[in-house]
């Protein structure tokens, strides 16, 4: 089962990723890239973004990245930090990286970077690898 063909699946069913307008960019074992632009129901009363949306997509990026070998992992610890403001009009990448790749954990850093690659966020994840197969 290829990355490509576990993550088609996962897109198919994942109605908040497609609201969100997530692009996937690339994988392989391990490693997503996806992109989005920020929309005006995105914002906050502040005028940037709600922090859970960018939450949100760099927790995408991680589902990508420690599902797409079609071993079915859930999120078991996660932590972000908000480093610049994300406004209306920006394009987002969000770049997971594996770092460890355990027989029951997972740890993966995503990097999300705006359109003048500049970094915005940094999100830390850790998963639960169960053993069943996301696709069957």
């Amino acid at each position: 089962m290829t990355p490509e063909l576990v993550v088609a699946h996962m897109m198919k069913e994942d109605l908040f990723s497609q609201w969100m307008g997530i692009e996937v960019l690339e994988l392989r074992n391990g490693y997503s890239k996806i992109k989005m632009i920020i929309r005006s129901q995105m914002i906050n009363g502040l005028g940037i973004v709600h922090g859970g949306i960018t939450f949100s997509m760099a927790d995408s990026a991680f589902a990508f990245a420690c599902n797409n070998r079609n071993n079915l992992s859930v999120a078991l610890d996660t932590s972000i930090n908000f480093l610049k403001p994300v406004k209306v009009g920006d394009l987002l990448t969000a770049e997971a990286i594996e770092i460890h790749n355990g027989r029951s954990t997972g740890l993966y850093q995503i990097t999300i970077t705006n359109q003048l690659a500049e970094t915005v966020a940094l999100f830390k994840g850790t998963c639960f690898r169960t053993g069943k197969p996301v696709v069957h």
